[in-house]
């Protein structure tokens, strides 16, 4: 079983009719749809035909009965799901070229606590986005469940996920709670491997890095692999392709990294095509 720990809201998705035009009206799309990094990454291994599990929180609300009612709907095991608050919203800006913009409100995700070494029960793999390492108690909540994951032989691994949340950790702090950490797996993007100076395996860990259409590199020790990425035709949105990407390669059921990443390309491309 994949389990994955974190954000589970609501998106406010903006397509863009054009250019954003400040203090004036810019014609767009509106569309309300499920969200949060952990909640994607569980939801595509689920879609995939595996065993998946959102470990998270959710308000005390009606958004968020409906948002793990959907998610459970997809095949997700829910039953390590908080209930308090308020449930979160990620208001997504969608450009022209399907390039996004995030306005996250996390709320209640931010307030997980109180971790029981079962939520790991029967899992191989722990999915951790870094979003989960930064705000406490989530943060202490995500580290504890991490070390419980590592003295059961659960698989680590970790999307630095954000240029932004790098800049306010700052690279040194950054490469340091990796280091801390041990993960098994580091999946970044071309933007936050540029942030971490990525040049070969982060904190030991096979690292991924994702270059949009440009073929994947996947560092492990004394290599690099190079995984072309096959074309899509039409791209109007790539929110959550990097989820999915992760959910695939986690779920490739294969050592080899080269064989990994070209399920985890597939894996996104069907989202991207889906919308």
């Amino acid at each position: 079983m994949l389990a994955a720990l974190g954000d589970l809201v609501e998106d406010v998705v903006v397509h863009l009719g054009g250019p954003l035009r400040e203090a004036s009206d810019t014609m767009a799309r509106i569309v309300r749809r499920r969200g949060g990094s952990a909640a994607n990454v569980a939801e595509t291994a689920a879609a995939l035909g595996h065993r998946a599990r959102f470990i998270g929180q959710v308000g005390a609300d009606a958004i968020g009965a409906a948002l793990v009612d959907e998610l459970a709907r997809a095949g997700v095991d829910v039953s390590c799901v908080g209930r308090r608050g308020r449930t979160g919203t990620i208001v997504v800006l969608v450009d022209q070229y399907g390039e996004r913009t995030m306005l996250p409100d996390r709320a209640a995700c931010l307030e997980l606590s109180e971790p029981r070494k079962d939520w790991l029960a029967e899992v191989a793999t722990l999915h951790v986005p870094l979003y989960s390492l930064v705000t406490s108690p989530l943060a202490d909540t995500t580290i504890t469940v991490i070390g419980w994951a590592h003295e059961l032989g659960v698989r680590v691994s970790i999307d630095v996920s954000s240029v932004a949340l790098i800049d306010e950790i700052g690279q040194v702090r950054m490469l340091e709670l990796l280091e801390s950490l041990r993960p098994d797996v580091v999946f970044a993007n071309a933007d936050e491997a540029q942030a971490l100076d990525i040049d070969g395996p982060v904190a030991g860990a096979t690292t991924v890095v994702k270059h949009g259409p440009d073929p994947v590199v996947v560092y492990i020790a004394g290599e690099s692999v190079v995984v072309p990425v096959p074309p899509i035709e039409h791209v109007t949105d790539t929110t959550g392709a990097g989820d999915a990407f992760a959910a695939g390669y986690l779920t490739a059921g294969s050592t080899n990294p080269e064989a990994a990443a070209i399920a985890g390309c597939r894996a996104a491309a069907t989202l991207i095509s889906s919308r």
